[in-house]
């Protein structure tokens, strides 16, 4: 992506130039050799200033590098005190996510035993006027690769989720789809279907794999049968489609939740799951 790329060649321009800046480092996709990548990646850029607080005060140097359409701040209050960001938008559809460092707090990153994921995940040094980054460590890219789980942690999200199944069952036949869409999608979605996709897919590539966040590259890694499946479990507002997507969530739980305990040789919920699925044949046969 040119513009992505000039962006990038303009704020190392600004910062080699500017003395309050002495390390610009590229970190997250685009500084690792396996993550995917395309026209909408991000520019993921740290800098570490002598004076940080100068740059977080005043946005008018993010001016220089492009017209922002859209920008969120977060000060150094929300990570810690360890830095401050600025994620910025702009007319060129480039985006930025700008982390800002004090020296101070960023060699104190730097002498931790461990990196922090995000340079874990990747980074390239694009400047160093004073040698800061001798010291860091090269990343290994595996803090977000999937890690097995243990046992007791897969029987409680197979029990929590078929726990809140009952809850959409209830608001569908209440008709309060908000709460419904909030338990199917928040709930049963995000804390337990994609946990279990993310070991079903690692599982498959023998641990050693990442999905990226929330499940972005599921369709990718899982077969077309089961990805079939997984579609099957998003609806619209209609009452009954919501039914209906209710029950291919317990098909899909039940056929990759019990892949994983053969695997893993973990106990399967079975007697839990039956009564549930039950419990909701039964509401739903009487609306």
């Amino acid at each position: 992506m040119e513009s992505r790329s000039r962006k990038l060649a303009q704020v190392l321009e600004w910062a080699t130039t500017n003395e309050d800046v002495r390390v610009v480092l590229l970190t997250s996709s685009l500084a690792n050799p396996t993550a995917p990548v395309d026209d909408f990646s991000d520019l993921d850029i740290e800098l570490i200033f002598d004076n940080m607080h100068v740059y977080q005060d005043n946005n008018s140097w993010i001016t220089l590098f492009g017209s922002p359409i859209s920008m969120v701040e977060e000060s150094e209050a929300a990570f810690d005190g360890k830095h401050a960001m600025k994620m910025v938008l702009y007319d060129d559809h480039v985006k930025i996510d700008f982390k800002l460092y004090q020296r101070e707090q960023f060699l104190q990153e730097v002498a931790n035993s461990e990196l922090p994921e995000d340079w874990d995940i990747g980074y390239r040094v694009l400047l160093d006027k004073d040698q800061l980054t001798t010291a860091m460590q090269p990343p290994t890219y595996q803090s977000v690769v999937i890690k097995p789980p243990t046992e007791q942690k897969f029987r409680q999200v197979l029990n929590d989720f078929w726990w809140d199944t009952t809850y959409v069952a209830k608001c569908l036949t209440r008709d309060e789809i908000f709460y419904a869409k909030f338990m199917s999608e928040n709930m049963m979605r995000t804390d337990y279907l994609v946990p279990l996709l993310e070991w079903y897919i690692a599982m498959e590539h023998h641990w050693h794999i990442t999905t990226n966040k929330h499940g972005r590259l599921f369709k990718k890694y899982l077969p077309a049968d089961l990805w079939q499946k997984v579609e099957a479990t998003f609806s619209g507002s209609d009452i009954e489609a919501n039914w209906q997507a209710l029950f291919a969530y317990g098909t899909l739980v039940h056929e990759v939740g019990t892949s994983l305990a053969d695997r893993l040789a973990f106990d399967y919920p079975l007697a839990v799951e039956q009564q549930v699925m039950k419990y909701l044949r039964e509401v739903h046969s009487k609306r």
